[in-house]
């Protein structure tokens, strides 16, 4: 969980994510889904519907007590995230454990907030619910867990909010409502299309719920503007409003509505957990409630300087550094041998690299990337050599005729740029049709002689190098040792988009675990 320093700072998994190894050997329900990865770690696909849902009927079952149920076709909620919602309640209400009334709108199959709030802190809650199997289920969780006595879950008709939920209670004041908005207005924007940035790699999770769960005409937005127009209705009715929300631009024109009805409190939070980022509203029209302060810019600040890094244990360590030396590698020290494999890997990926001074033990590299040649680059490799081997052999005949030097030119006449290129591409093609891609180096030698005709210094792959003025990013990349492990870091220096360097950081970690694999 990358982002688990910035989790609420009362949240269980802030410093103890879930060991997924001691989890596994405790229950069989969720050894099943659960794999060692190359590095010797335990990790779950998140990806698959039924291990997310055994993830979390675990962590609920190990660290509070609870047995629940969710049907794959409803929404499966994760816990840290929820947890962080209510650690967040808690500060909107200060905290106190004395009884108090909150209402949960659309709980779902899971009935995960009412559980946990009753569990946790005693909590009365009405959890209202619009679906028949989410009712159901909700239901029968709660009643699993003998907590019948505190947690109310009424079925509702469909685009009810809180009006009608509090029409046969009016004489309760709650002290808050929580709300997990459905986030998508239609198909399109819950499979990704027109609400992702482009520039975001896809989701590291999959994406469960049922219709009324994840999509409502026009999204969070629409959605929860319906929720404070009910509150400028009820206003003391509940002391807090809140609602999370699935995107940060729905924040700024949800607080603008709350300033042109002239709400008097507002704050607002972001929760981190995992890759996840979430973000959530609150409002309130009572002048004696404490307001939370929003998150300082000063975290923001720490987070952005986190550095990317992966470890290499000691076992992958020892093949690293035989292959290291294979490869030519003289340097004695660890760092010595996994730099000049990253070097190695940095070079083929047309990535600019050089040496930089560093502590002793270390060794540093500055990066800077400008195109991006690491994404998807097995599945390029693969198409490449389809190609070639679907490529028609020529006649010997002709080949050697095209492979014949070409005709000498008068001392006087200087090779023009266009004329060298040329013979880069007629060689080139010569080679490819006659061996079958086996005229690889000399195609490589013909562009070494294309870059000395023209000018043009080679670079290390001997291709003709790349510019640098444009460039996606530039990072730090240092090797170091801690113990028997060796630990690569990637430190952001500039750049328009860091999944890049995330993307490239991974790349090199798997292209080194790969060669230990290989070995």
């Amino acid at each position: 969980m990358s982002l688990n320093k910035s989790m609420h700072p009362r949240n269980r998994y802030k410093d103890k994510p879930p060991d997924f190894a001691y989890l596994a050997s405790k229950y069989p329900q969720f050894q099943q889904h659960v794999n060692t990865n190359m590095t010797g770690r335990a990790v779950v696909n998140f990806k698959e519907p039924e291990a997310v849902r055994a993830l979390t009927c675990t962590l609920l079952k190990e660290d509070f007590g609870l047995t629940i149920e969710i049907p794959l076709e409803r929404l499966i909620p994760t816990v840290p995230l929820r947890l962080n919602y209510i650690h967040w309640v808690e500060d909107l209400i200060d905290g106190q454990k004395q009884p108090r009334r909150g209402i949960d709108i659309g709980t779902g199959a899971s009935c995960i907030y009412p559980l946990l709030g009753a569990t946790m802190n005693g909590w009365y809650f009405l959890a209202t619910e619009v679906d028949d199997i989410c009712f159901d289920y909700a239901t029968r969780n709660v009643e699993q867990n003998r907590l019948s006595d505190l947690v109310k879950v009424v079925k509702v008709p469909q685009k009810t909010l809180l009006m009608d939920a509090l029409k046969e209670e009016t004489e309760i004041v709650y002290d808050f409502c929580m709300c997990n908005p459905p986030f998508f207005a239609n198909q399109l924007e819950a499979k990704g299309v027109n609400s992702r940035n482009a520039r975001r790699p896809p989701p590291s999770s999959v994406n469960t719920g049922g219709v009324t769960e994840i999509m409502a005409e026009g999204g969070e937005l629409e959605f929860v503007k319906r929720i404070i127009h009910d509150s400028l209705q009820l206003k003391k009715r509940l002391r807090w409003y809140s609602c999370m929300l699935g995107k940060k631009c729905s924040l700024a024109p949800l607080k603008e509505e709350l300033r042109k009805q002239g709400v008097p409190k507002v704050t607002h939070t972001e929760f981190c957990q995992g890759r996840t980022m979430r973000w959530a509203l609150a409002w309130s029209f009572y002048d004696d409630v404490t307001v939370p302060s929003p998150p300082s810019k000063k975290r923001k600040l720490e987070k952005v300087r986190k550095p990317l890094s992966f470890t290499l244990p000691e076992v992958a360590l020892k093949e690293l550094q035989v292959k290291a030396r294979a490869l030519g590698c003289t340097g004695r020290h660890p760092a010595d041998a996994i730099t000049s494999l990253l070097e190695k890997t940095l070079t083929e990926l047309r990535v600019l690299h050089k040496g930089v001074p560093c502590q002793e033990g270390e060794r540093s590299l500055h990066l800077t990337a400008v195109e991006n040649t690491w994404l998807h680059g097995r599945q390029k490799r693969r198409e490449q050599t389809r190609h070639l081997r679907e490529l028609p052999r020529a006649p010997q005949g002709a080949a050697a005729a095209t492979c014949a030097p070409p005709p000498r030119q008068d001392k006087q006449e200087e090779p023009s740029q266009e004329s060298a290129a040329e013979r880069v591409g007629e060689s080139a093609a010569a080679d490819t049709l006659a061996t079958g891609g086996a005229g690889k180096e000399k195609v490589a030698g013909v562009e070494k002689r294309c870059a000395s005709e023209t000018g043009v210094p080679e670079d290390a792959a001997g291709e003709l190098p790349l510019k640098e003025e444009h460039f996606l990013f530039k990072c730090l990349l240092n090797v170091l040792q801690e113990d028997s492990a060796a630990v690569v870091e990637m430190h952001w220096l500039q750049g328009d988009n860091k999944d890049l360097m995330n993307q490239l950081c991974t790349f090199l970690r798997n292209s080194l675990l790969r060669s230990v694999a290989k070995s």
